[in-house]
């Protein structure tokens, strides 16, 4: 199964306010370009991910990836060998990981023949995942947990 993972842009973004725990209260208008990075996955014992593509070497495969965290957090004890290709350059603030962790759930629900976990659960892997989980231009609020479907946007 391969799944986009496209790059994120906000088209306009206001903080609105900090929480006490110090995250930004946010008000955005976020689209999908395009372009972006490719998931693979397929079936498998165990959770395994290797990473190919123009800017692979600047992503870390480790434990703390947020591929393979988005994978453990809705995989239990289920398996799936997931190829990364990465094509947008890492931390450019265009949702590269965040697109790449939702596409990682859009794909894997898929294998596994289940519904893809909703935007509140998927907040913890960080406040850029729920609306790239949507996958479509959406006003996203709060930290990133309240989302509602935008009005159609010209080409």
């Amino acid at each position: 199964m391969i799944e986009a993972a496209p790059a994120k842009v906000n088209l306009c973004l206001h903080v609105t306010g900090q929480r006490p725990d110090g995250y930004h209260l946010l008000d955005s208008l976020v689209v999908f370009a395009d372009v972006g990075d490719l998931i693979e996955v397929r079936a498998a014992r165990t959770l395994s991910l290797r990473v190919v593509g123009p800017q692979a070497q600047g992503l870390p495969v480790g434990e703390d990836n947020l591929v393979l965290r988005a994978a453990r957090a809705f995989a239990g004890a289920a398996g799936a060998a997931i190829t990364l290709t990465k094509n947008l350059p890492v931390a450019s603030g265009i949702g590269g990981g965040s697109a790449d962790a939702a596409a990682t759930l859009r794909a894997l629900a898929r294998l596994w023949s289940v519904p893809p976990p909703d935007a509140e659960s998927v907040l913890r892997l960080g406040a850029d995942v729920p609306a790239c989980l949507a996958g479509h231009a959406v006003r996203m609020q709060g930290i990133g947990e309240r989302l509602s479907r935008a009005a159609p946007l010209p080409e």
